[in-house]
């Protein structure tokens, strides 16, 4: 795994939509681009705020996160009927080859990142599956997310992405955020 774990005790400061000054619903969904039939994953889910938002369109929506108690607190809130929480790592997901249609992570890059978490994801997203990354950039200046030296850069995601085996088509840096929409080749 990456650097740490949000807060569990601070979950509910997932469900703020100040959140989407970051990243807004609407391009949320117009990266990821979900279609009836897909499988997708959601990487790092916690609460499901981003989950939400893509769950009504696809056949399945795995919300992948490594804390369960984080699976509680959806749970609660109010699973979606396509979703089903999956508590793992990104490292070692309980998915078959090319099971999924694609993946998305929204700021949870870092957490993850490193441990052999890229190569599963080109195991487990069929070839011509879409990788949508937005995360908390190290050229940020730490207004908020995790702190600057624990975030990664869009250049060095990009091309750890390129090793993995993705083909990265769109990458984007922004004031505390990038983005990386990634083909698996």
């Amino acid at each position: 795994m990456g650097h740490h774990t949000f807060d569990i005790e601070k979950a509910e400061n997932l469900e703020d939509e100040g959140r989407y000054r970051y990243l807004s619903a609407e391009e949320f969904r117009s990266l990821v681009r979900p279609a009836s039939g897909e499988t997708l994953a959601d990487l790092g889910s916690g609460t499901g705020f981003y989950t939400d938002l893509i769950a009504p369109d696809v056949e399945t929506l795995y919300a992948v996160d490594v804390q369960a108690k984080m699976h509680e607190y959806y749970r609660e809130k109010g699973l979606p009927g396509s979703v089903e929480p999956v508590t793992a790592d990104v490292s070692d997901l309980p998915f078959s080859d090319d099971e999924l249609d694609g993946a998305a992570s929204t700021m949870t890059y870092h957490e993850f990142v490193g441990d052999g978490a890229l190569a599963e994801l080109a195991r487990v997203i069929r070839p011509g599956g879409r990788l949508v990354v937005v995360d908390w950039s190290g050229r940020g200046d730490g207004e908020s997310g995790p702190p600057v030296d624990e975030r990664e850069e869009l250049a060095g995601a990009a091309d750890a992405l390129g090793e993995a085996g993705f083909r990265v088509v769109r990458g984007e840096e922004r004031d505390e955020t990038f983005l990386v929409v990634a083909i698996r080749s």
